[in-house]
């Protein structure tokens, strides 16, 4: 299982610097302005309509294949923290704050009047 968690790691990081890079290399909406004076359109890689249909169906795969990481990953860090739990890890519970003050009131009491404590004295 170890494998199956380290090969998405490495596929979440490499879709995460692949959806880095197409995000940056897009044009914002704010290109067309100036590709109107003389941007040359026609000498672009992806033909004169431009590279956005490619690159936006592009980053929209991506960006569903990191998604789909980001959940497994999610499921195994559940997993692992499930494992842990059965492992005899102790497990903090909190006590309400009135349960606490109850107790400390009862044990100062009991010692101020001299009553038997359950704790051992020292000698």
């Amino acid at each position: 299982m170890d494998w199956l968690e380290t090969l998405v790691v490495v596929v979440h990081v490499v879709i995460a610097v692949a959806l880095v890079g197409l995000v940056l290399i897009q044009q914002g909406k704010g290109a067309d302005a100036g590709a109107a004076f003389g941007g040359g359109a026609s000498q672009t890689v992806f033909g004169s309509q431009g590279s956005g249909s490619f690159l936006t169906r592009m980053t929209t795969f991506l960006a569903i294949v990191f998604f789909v990481t980001s959940f497994s990953l999610a499921v195994f860090a559940k997993q692992r923290a499930e494992v842990a739990g059965e492992a005899g890890i102790p497990i903090f519970q909190e006590v309400p704050a009135d349960a606490v003050e109850n107790a400390a009131g009862e044990q100062s009491g009991e010692t101020e009047s001299g009553g038997d404590s359950s704790v051992p004295e020292l000698e």
